[in-house]
């Protein structure tokens, strides 16, 4: 079997070595270990291998926590001591703006991270009947597959849901429709905890007994959702506390559904709140926009500064919990919301929503392309920029910074999902005056 020495991480926390000339991407080596390894995948410019032996290891290397690590595709970097994940993310941040986009940030933020266990409030678990393993599972898909992992616990959800895991095998496999209920999303509020279950059947009486005792003795909510996410209702108990998380800082709590987006980091997104904020630095009478505001997460901050802000989203839905909000918290004179598509936005449709002394960018992976080819030279004059994607970020950035006369003032990584390759980071731009 080949060995390698390996040179870096890539983006999604594979060791880098060379064989040939050709690049070969190693589950589960680190960069300086020398493996040895089995391709399992060939490609012309490239192959894909699986670490068999470490013939010299990395000082950075872990013990992973879970036993479930290297079979559950959940996690990809249990095997790296946490602080050197953020630091391997901070790379491929800045090695994407520069090879993608040609840029350097003039300086680079302190990485925002925090604990790195039991962080996930929002999740979405795969359930499969399957006999040969004793009934049902409940949990992440395998790596590279289609198969639910045989999970009994995860390292990265709150204590009390990894506890829940094998109960829930119990209690789907106790159902009528055991086989007609592949998901269950998970969503962690500050008093509660929502179970939505997809049926592809009604619930039968007998059913319905056991989700109230599962409830009753586990302190949940189950919602039923039959159909799509705005099919989701709740189920038992109707009575309670609701779906919400805070921001202290800002004196802010924002209700949602379990089937609408929020950060699945509750604590880092309370920090990454407070840096954007302290980027954007908005001040009263200013007008700001914030773009893809989703339930406000960033808009209700800015409004308690007292400047003047916008919303925009495309989902209705999320401009309507937005609004109502917005209204809770007392925020709704300072704070509008607006529906609109903004992938496709245009110069007209951009200058349409009037003229803003800066804006926040919170895009999904895809980024903000057609917004950012749309600004034109009395854009904000400053942007901050919170991203999911670094090559995304660096491709808009490329663009802000050659052809719409901004410059990349600082940028720097979130690790908003800790032990995983997810890349997440905040960058600020700001104009530059016309030469």
């Amino acid at each position: 079997m080949p060995t390698g020495i390996i040179e870096s991480l890539d983006h999604e926390a594979r060791g880098v070595t060379r064989l040939d000339g050709k690049t070969v991407f190693v589950e589960g080596a680190l960069p300086g270990e020398c493996v040895e390894y089995a391709c399992y995948r060939r490609k012309p410019s490239y192959e894909l291998a699986r670490t068999l032996q470490i013939l010299a290891s990395s000082p950075q290397r872990e013990t992973p926590r879970c036993p479930h690590f290297g079979v559950c595709g959940g996690c990809s970097m249990q095997h790296l001591d946490p602080q050197a994940q953020v630091a391997a993310k901070q790379r491929l941040l800045e090695d994407n703006l520069w090879h993608l986009g040609r840029i350097k940030a003039d300086q680079l933020y302190a990485p925002i991270y925090g604990q790195p266990w039991g962080y996930r409030y929002r999740a979405r678990l795969s359930v499969r009947l399957v006999p040969k393993k004793g009934g049902v599972l409940v949990g992440f898909h395998e790596k590279r597959s289609s198969y639910v992992a045989d999970m009994k616990q995860c390292e990265i959800l709150p204590s009390h849901l990894s506890a829940m895991l094998l109960p829930l095998r119990e209690l789907i496999g106790a159902l009528s429709i055991r086989d007609r209920l592949p998901q269950i999303e998970v969503a962690i509020g500050e008093r509660m905890t929502a179970l939505v279950l997809r049926i592809l059947e009604a619930l039968d009486p007998a059913d319905e007994a056991l989700l109230r005792d599962f409830a009753d003795r586990h302190a949940v909510v189950f919602y039923l959702q039959p159909q799509g996410p705005a099919t989701a209702y709740r189920f038992y108990p109707l009575d309670g506390p609701q779906l919400s998380y805070r921001l202290p800082d800002f004196a802010v709590e924002h209700a949602f559904l379990p089937t609408e987006f929020t950060q699945v980091n509750h604590a880092i997104n309370r920090v990454l709140v407070r840096r954007a904020l302290a980027l954007l630095d908005p001040q009263a009478g200013e007008r700001i926009a914030d773009m893809f505001c989703g339930l406000g997460n960033f808009t209700l901050p800015i409004a308690r500064s007292g400047a003047r802000v916008l919303g925009v989203e495309g989902s209705a839905e999320l401009v309507r919990r937005a609004t109502e909000n917005a209204a809770a918290n007392g925020l709704d004179i300072l704070a509008e919301y607006r529906l609109a598509n903004l992938f496709e936005t245009t110069p007209d449709s951009l200058a349409a929503l009037g003229c803003f002394d800066k804006m926040l960018i919170d895009p999904p992976r895809e980024g903000a392309l057609e917004l950012i080819k749309s600004l034109d030279a009395d854009g904000p004059r400053r942007i901050v920029y919170i991203s999911c994607s670094p090559a995304t970020l660096a491709r808009d950035a490329g663009i802000l910074v050659a052809q719409k006369h901004y410059r990349l003032r600082g940028a720097g990584v979130v690790n908003m999902f800790p032990q995983t390759s997810h890349v997440e980071s905040i960058a600020l731009f700001e104009r530059m005056p016309a030469s």
